[in-house]
């Protein structure tokens, strides 16, 4: 018996049933009852690992680790070829039947997962055993190479007539992916130079080092999903005519990226920094309000592709942006309204002279008495700073501190208020956290 002969793991019985099944959808046998053997087939393929025969070739016989692959003849190697497109045959009938048996669209999902994912799996493990054999076997080599191509050719069978059943969350086949990640590389050489003439330099690197990592990445765990979104990007950034703004902020290469999802982190900070230039060229609060409320309007009005993004996992381009406009305009609404107090000092008044130097070095603080006090004492009790009770936490701090709403704070009634937290004030203290997280990351 040649080493790649596969002992059953079934009864005589089964394996006898399973080839008058396999004889009878070659029309070797046309004098069985079809009925009969429909049903003879879907028992034999409900019991059986349908790739049996290529996970024990794989994993096993030509696998350098587990075999001793100097010990293969020369006509057991003529021999496996001729049986592999025979079992590749095979395993196509036995797979159309299992997926038209069932009638759920639900299972027909499922089956085609589990087929695939043990496909990808073989696959990859056939390309190690390639990389694995010495170049002085060029027969192992190429039956190696040869199996490869075998299982990607059943993987594509898969593919191409079940694309509907395949999840956007299912990982790329190897081979495939690696074929993706060559043309990809391809036409963004051809894309780089002008993408330069098209955009301004900064955001030129992020799009380029964006696209070069997904080609340069060694992981070969990409999904449907993050393969489609870089194929649409680099589409569209072919496409692309111009990047021309007018007096418009977001221009047309802008609007692409946010129709798209583009939640890169360096792509967030360019955006943040580029409205954060043009609202630097006003002097007045009122002017700098009034500009960001038009940019946050202009920016929610934007079109957005429905379930898409750069990172799936990742906070959307659309809220990060959306919460930092809002933030900023409510920042400057809060000093636009700080009373201004004027002083009369007396340079002979050295107490004068030293209280308005006090209320000079006083921080101003974005949040209310409210929100501080729950700031404080999370930072108490988390011991961020230590200090002997919450009250010296409170004590220390607060004085050195106003709101947009008062200049002077007792730090007793900052820390009575916060005992008594409001979902409000909770919710804008930790909105305000996630976003110096976000910013943290960035550096």
């Amino acid at each position: 018996m040649l080493f790649l002969e596969i002992k059953s793991k079934y009864v005589d019985q089964s394996i006898k049933l399973r080839g008058i099944a396999y004889c009878f959808y070659f029309d070797k046998t046309p004098n069985l009852f079809l009925k009969n053997i429909h049903r003879i087939q879907l028992v034999t393929m409900n019991r059986k690992y349908t790739l049996e025969w290529f996970d024990s070739l794989i994993t096993v016989s030509l696998n350098p680790g587990r075999t001793h692959l100097e010990e293969i003849l020369p006509e057991q190697i003529t021999l496996l070829k001729l049986k592999m497109e025979e079992k590749k045959m095979e395993q196509q009938f036995l797979f159309m039947n299992e997926v038209f048996s069932l009638l759920e669209e639900k299972k027909i999902k499922l089956l085609i997962s589990q087929y695939r994912t043990s496909l990808i799996m073989l696959l990859e493990q056939a390309m190690e055993n390639y990389n694995t054999i010495s170049d002085n076997k060029p027969a192992l080599k190429q039956v190696t190479n040869e199996v490869i191509t075998c299982v990607d050719e059943l993987l594509t069978f898969i593919e191409v007539r079940f694309p509907v059943y395949i999840g956007t969350e299912e990982k790329v086949a190897p081979t495939l992916l690696a074929q993706i990640k060559k043309e990809v590389k391809q036409k963004t050489d051809k894309l780089k130079i002008e993408l330069y003439k098209k955009t301004d330099a900064q955001l030129a690197i992020i799009l380029l080092d964006v696209l070069y990592s997904f080609c340069k990445c060694k992981d070969n765990h990409a999904t449907f999903q993050q393969v489609g979104y870089i194929k649409e990007l680099l589409n569209q950034l072919v496409s692309l005519d111009n990047h021309e703004t007018g007096n418009d902020v977001f221009s047309d290469l802008d609007k692409m990226l946010i129709y798209m999802n583009f939640n890169s982190e360096p792509y967030i900070e360019y955006l943040v920094q580029k409205i954060s230039k043009k609202i630097g060229s006003f002097e007045s609060i009122n002017d700098k309000i009034e500009k960001l409320q038009w940019y946050a309007k202009e920016f929610n009005q934007l079109r957005r592709k429905a379930e898409t993004a750069l990172y799936t996992g990742q906070t959307s381009l659309r809220e990060t942006i959306s919460n930092w406009l809002v933030q900023e305009i409510g920042y400057l609404e809060r000093r636009r309204n700080l009373p201004v107090v004027p002083f009369q000092v007396n340079p002979g008044n050295q107490n004068q002279k030293t209280s308005v130097e006090k209320k000079k070095a006083k921080l101003l603080c974005i949040f209310s008495t409210d929100q501080m006090g729950i700031l404080l004492r999370a930072i108490d009790e988390l011991q961020v700073v230590k200090a002997r009770s919450m009250t010296e936490v409170f004590k220390t701090i607060v004085p050195h501190l106003s709101t947009p709403y008062k200049e002077d704070l007792s730090y007793d009634a900052v820390r009575s208020k916060s005992y008594a937290a409001e979902e409000r004030d909770k919710k804008i203290v930790m909105e305000t956290l996630q976003q110096v997280i976000e910013k943290v990351k960035r550096y």
